[in-house]
């Protein structure tokens, strides 16, 4: 066993760190008090590949593997959570195309979306179907060369500025058999989106519904064969999950270092608190959790980049086990500093904020908890 990233990993881990302290770290707490949405900044990013991680390199991803793409974004979100987690999504949507789309619809999305000239976003919530994504009623009426859909998609990232929405969309029977993927341009006729949500955190990404009024899409948009979608966007979460995973690391680990910054020059009793022993063993418990929940997150990539066949389980445990950690580390964090950790001074609030929802989206931790139950019960 084998503990240590390659000199090339490492060499990826310097460069998106880099580049999160110069472009993400100075503007996160302006990106989230003015709710703005840094896609100039997410183009740089581009530029470095980050937006095509593990896309394949014939439409100019970089086809790096799930690990590497843990890493890159671990350091990203430590630079900004919610941009690091937009740019996750964007990355999952991609690879969609870019791994079940026919050779003409990569070619007419693919190398833009890796450049980041458009941004996708990922179309699977609706508002009467949360966990249980396969009772989604979003539907898709073939009329000759077109699909006409209707029905609505809720919490979607990016609603309203992406420009690509890969969309799972009911074609046939009820259940997961049913469902398709298909890709919708911003400008086809019949969708509209609703007002931006006013969220608890996520700031820097806009979130609204996606609403679909007889609107019609080209037939030849569809994601490989109706009735497949529902396996296409299962294969995207597994991955998906690592990716949010990853953010809450690099959230949690900025809020550990700020921390022990604090704790060593805060003075109380005539001494840094640093210097107490509950102080030092909190700090000590929360370098714990974050480094297994760090372990987890890389076997789950490993998993998924070896094809292993406990991979989705794996996800799953990664995914309940890092979110939970790493939302605790940053509560952790925020006490240490008192009354301070309260206020926008410091980076506390705002990491605890944009890391509660990662327990919540890409599948709640309750389903994750579902997930590798059923899938114990089968061993």
């Amino acid at each position: 066993m084998d503990f240590a990233l390659s000199d090339d990993q490492r060499a990826i881990q310097d460069a998106a760190r880099a580049f999160a302290e110069a472009e993400f770290l100075p503007n996160s707490a302006r990106w989230d008090e003015d709710k703005h949405f840094p896609v100039n900044v997410m183009k740089q990013a581009a530029e470095m590949g980050f937006c095509g991680i593990y896309t394949g390199e014939e439409h100019g991803g970089l086809a790096l593997g799930r690990v590497e793409a843990a890493v890159i974004f671990e350091e990203l979100s430590r630079g900004d959570v919610s941009t690091a987690a937009f740019i996750s999504i964007h990355n999952m949507a991609t690879w969609m195309i870019d791994s079940f789309g026919s050779d003409d619809l990569r070619g007419r999305y693919v190398p833009d979306l890796v450049g980041m000239e458009k941004i996708a976003s990922y179309c699977l919530t609706e508002p009467g179907s949360g966990s249980d994504a396969a009772a989604l009623r979003t539907t898709a009426r073939l009329d000759g060369d077109h699909y006409v859909l209707n029905g609505s998609k809720a919490f979607i990232s990016g609603a309203g500025t992406s420009d690509v929405y890969v969309v799972m969309v009911r074609t046939g029977q009820d259940g997961p058999k049913g469902v398709s993927a298909i890709v919708v341009d911003k400008d086809a006729p019949g969708l509209s989106f609703g007002g931006q949500e006013k969220k608890m955190g996520w700031n820097s990404q806009p979130t609204a519904i996606v609403q679909f009024d007889d609107c019609r899409v080209p037939a030849a948009n569809l994601l490989g064969k109706e009735g497949d979608g529902f396996r296409y966007a299962m294969a995207g979460l597994d991955g998906g999950r690592l990716n949010i995973a990853a953010c809450s690391l690099g959230g949690a680990r900025l809020a550990l270092e700020t921390a022990q910054e604090y704790v060593a020059s805060r003075k109380q009793f005539g001494k840094a608190i640093g210097e107490f022993q509950n102080t030092q063993f909190k700090l000590a418990d929360m370098a714990t959790q974050l480094e297994a929940a760090r372990l987890m997150v890389l076997r789950g990539a490993w998993a998924i980049d070896t094809g292993h066949p406990e991979k989705t389980k794996w996800c799953a445990m990664a995914k309940r086990l890092a979110t939970d950690a790493c939302f605790q580390i940053a509560d952790e964090a925020l006490q240490l500093h008192g009354g301070y950790g309260y206020l926008k001074d410091y980076p506390l609030e705002r990491i605890v904020r944009d890391l509660r929802v990662h327990r919540i989206l890409e599948g709640t931790n309750e389903i994750m908890r579902v997930i590798v139950a059923r899938e114990l019960s089968r061993q």
